[in-house]
């Protein structure tokens, strides 16, 4: 990790987003490092809530044991499997199960596993740390905001700044945990990459705060965004206004 960017970075998002929250990093690395390995689950267990602790400034390390959600595994490369019959647990349910009824048909669901990005994880582990705790031997892929409104709008409008086709942010279909992994990570290979809104996933959300949406892009495209910023509306009279209310929302949810 360059420590001047990530420095830089934060500089900038103080002066122009002020008191609202950090972002959250990750990469795949077979040592924890100063990272606090998660405990091996027992018991199924959302990964969203599993962040909280990182979202306060404590680095966790995560490997296949110690995820809970078969779709977390799937999800963070650890696996490609899902559990038996998940076609018809996300969609109608069957004599076996009851459905989330998140898509109508067992063959949505089956399209959907064929289309959604997925790539291997590249080691046995995976170190989530916030932006502040970054260090130098660290190579984040991926950057993760948890939002609200305010801050989405000017993060949403930073990420088409600079593109013709403005579509510099898409929201596709998928859980929560693929919103803020899988779906970055595949517009890593691109040559344009989008940020993904994300995080409307039914299940994940009692997870998050009741105002709160995910961004989150691949690391190179932030190194783009923060060459901009200065000469975006986050230098105008409008965005300082909205930038009071984060102030106003942030110093709340403090207290």
């Amino acid at each position: 990790m360059d420590i001047a960017f990530r420095d830089r970075f934060t500089a900038s998002w103080r002066k122009y987003f002020g008191e609202a929250e950090l972002p959250v990093t990750f990469f795949y690395t077979d040592k924890h490092g100063n990272a606090e390995p998660a405990p091996k689950a027992e018991k199924w267990k959302c990964f969203i809530g599993a962040l909280h602790q990182v979202r306060r400034g404590r680095p966790v390390f995560f490997d296949v044991a110690s995820v809970g959600c078969s779709g977390g595994k799937r999800y963070l490369g650890f696996t490609e499997k899902l559990k038996p019959g998940f076609e018809y647990f996300l969609s109608c349910g069957n004599e076996n199960m009851e459905g989330e009824r998140y898509l109508r048909t067992p063959g949505q669901v089956q399209k959907m596993l064929q289309d959604v990005p997925w790539r291997p994880a590249p080691a046995p582990g995976i170190v989530f740390k916030r932006w502040d705790m970054l260090e130098a031997p660290d190579n984040p892929e991926v950057v993760i905001f948890f939002a609200t409104p305010d801050v989405l709008s000017g993060l949403y409008t930073l990420a088409g700044f600079d593109r013709d086709d403005f579509m510099g942010t898409v929201a596709p279909f998928g859980s929560g945990c693929s919103s803020i992994i899988q779906y970055p990570l595949a517009e890593a290979q691109k040559e344009h990459p989008r940020a993904i809104l994300g995080m409307f996933d039914v299940s994940a959300r009692p997870f998050v705060k009741e105002n709160e949406l995910t961004f989150s892009l691949p690391m190179k495209r932030l190194v783009e965004i923060a060459g901009f910023m200065d000469e975006t509306f986050l230098t105008t009279d409008a965005w300082a206004t909205v930038r009071k209310r984060i102030n106003r929302t942030s110093e709340q949810a403090s207290s």
